[in-house]
């Protein structure tokens, strides 16, 4: 459910920076907070999920299997998609090979446009919201390499995950400063400089079970310090730690289990699918047509759509049959 409400927060931004009327209007200045703690969140989530799933690993290949069985083939297929449709529509081999070749790598940033798709609207993306899977790959990379060290210096197991803290503010915070008007700010948000947040997530994996009852205190501190973060610039290098709290907070807090994948997992699917299919709305005319609400309307039903029948068709059945998520997601 977490990870579900994350992603709808990066698709109405998306929604109303592509289809509004007047671009960096109020609305979408707020939208654009509120996703970038969504794309925070995701990165917390990660890390406490593929920790979880990198120990429970029988080894490296047992892990690097779970996780390019849960990633690649959704991701490709959003990548082949739009590429066979250019293709058909321009006969351009060589602007579709030119993106393919940097997206399958998921390289988005060297080739981030097809011929013939999208060049009358605002944004002449393909799929803008991709550029944090290269992130989450690097992350998978890194995370083993991380948890050996970790537990070879185990008394220091704490003080170690706060130097990845700080090493990873330190690059975001000083990285954009050392060429503003280059590749500093890009650089600055690639994954030394959101490993904030996944140490955050790595973290919780590990002090889940001694503070899963301590969720009321999680919630305090964690909402506190975040508005805080939001509120006054200077606390933003303690954001990840805040908002740790409030997602493991939301977590553990005691009611009813809400089962969101009981009919697929599409929380992964709607956010890797919804750009390209709100810039297709959008080139259409039907922002401008159907007004922004109608619009969001139209594009939430299309893309939940799209996201089911990628659950279906192609993450489910790549993946293992003692898959979590399979566990999860059951048909009924």
């Amino acid at each position: 459910m977490i990870r579900l409400a994350f992603a709808a927060g990066v698709f109405v931004y998306h929604g109303v920076a592509i289809g509004a009327a007047l671009p960096f209007g109020p609305l979408e200045r707020a939208l654009s907070h509120f996703a970038e703690l969504s794309i925070q969140g995701f990165f917390i989530v990660s890390g406490l999920l593929v920790a979880g799933s990198l120990e429970r690993s029988s080894s490296l290949r047992d892990y690097a299997g779970k996780r390019a069985r849960r990633l690649y083939p959704a991701y490709a297929a959003v990548i082949l998609v739009p590429a066979v449709i250019s293709l058909a529509m321009t006969q351009d081999v060589q602007g579709v090979g030119s993106y393919l070749g940097a997206n399958l790598v998921f390289l988005n940033f060297l080739s981030p446009t097809l011929p013939g798709l999208f060049e009358g609207n605002r944004f002449p993306e393909v799929n803008g919201a991709l550029w944090t899977l290269k992130i989450e790959v690097m992350f998978y990379i890194a995370l083993p390499v991380i948890l050996l060290v970790l537990k070879r210096f185990g008394a220091f197991w704490w003080v170690l995950i706060l130097a990845l803290y700080a090493a990873g503010e330190a690059w975001a915070y000083y990285v954009p400063q050392l060429a503003p008007g280059g590749y500093g700010p890009e650089l600055g948000r690639q994954l030394p400089g959101q490993m904030a947040f996944f140490a955050m997530g790595i973290a919780l994996w590990k002090a889940s079970p001694g503070i899963q009852r301590r969720w009321a205190a999680l919630a305090l501190c964690g909402t506190a310090l975040l508005g805080a973060s939001i509120l006054y610039p200077l606390l933003e290098p303690l954001r990840a730690f805040a908002l740790a709290g409030v997602i493991g907070a939301v977590a553990w807090a005691p009611g009813p289990k809400l089962n969101a994948a009981r009919y697929g997992d599409v929380s992964y699917g709607l956010y890797i699918t919804h750009f390209p299919i709100l810039q297709a709305l959008a080139a259409a005319g039907l922002a401008a047509s159907l007004g922004l609400a109608a619009y969001l309307a139209l594009a939430t039903a299309l893309t939940l759509a799209v996201s089911f029948a990628l659950w279906h068709l192609v993450e489910k059945p790549a993946l293992r049959p003692t898959s979590h998520y399979r566990r999860v997601a059951k048909d009924n």
